[in-house]
């Protein structure tokens, strides 16, 4: 009956190690991205005096949601499985002043050797039927652990202050009505949205202007 217990804590500790390594690499991911952000942001600003982010923040799912939506998505709940079919289990968001700083900040991140573009998926210029307009990105970036390469995949979405506001109280009224969002609100949602593209239009040409007249 010893022999048993011992056996059952053994399996239990290697599934614990396992979860805590495969959780770890996707925070490792996080900060090298981060890193490299940061990195981008303040060497645009040193040699162009100017900054294009605004602001940066990162979220990892708890391994709860992991396995939910594994579940939702009939996958194997294996590691491997998981690591996969899940793209999103890492994420950045990073809010730009304008949309030209958007795309110029892909270009950066698309110049990093060891970061690989997996899939893009520009709603800046194919906006959603919503309105909402962002750039997402999944990338690949190795991470060196004390015994191996791991290739970890991050979600990266960029997109303007304006639009990160009205998407952040977009998910809030989504959430309060349970998805149930009566027509009127989702249609004044979209207005909204589109409101929020328009003030970022003007201020792009604002700053273009002032950038013009700085020659």
């Amino acid at each position: 009956m010893s022999v048993a217990k011992e056996f059952d804590y053994s399996q239990l500790h290697t599934a614990k190690k396992e979860i805590t390594r495969f959780m770890l690499a996707y925070k490792f991911a996080l900060d090298e991205v981060s890193t490299k952000v940061n990195i981008l942001q303040q060497e645009f600003q040193l040699i162009h005096d100017y900054n294009p982010i605004e602001h940066i923040s990162t979220r990892l799912k708890s391994m709860e949601s992991i396995l939910e939506k594994a579940q939702r998505k009939n996958l194997e709940l294996t590691m491997p499985s998981i690591k996969q079919n899940m793209q999103d289990i890492a994420g950045i968001r990073i809010n730009c002043s304008f949309n030209s700083d958007i795309y110029k900040l892909r270009d950066m991140i698309q110049n990093q050797q060891d970061v690989e573009i997996i899939e893009c998926k520009d709603y800046i210029k194919n906006p959603k039927p919503n309105g909402y307009r962002s750039l997402h990105l999944i990338i690949k970036i190795p991470v060196f652990m004390s015994d191996r390469v791991e290739d970890v995949y991050v979600e990266m979405r960029i997109r303007t202050i304006a639009m990160d506001f009205w998407a952040s109280l977009e998910h809030k009224i989504f959430y309060k009505y349970n998805k149930a969002v009566p027509e009127k609100i989702t249609r004044e949602l979209k207005e909204a949205a589109e409101s929020a593209n328009e003030l970022d239009r003007k201020m792009e040409t604002l700053h273009k202007e002032i950038l013009e007249l700085k020659q």
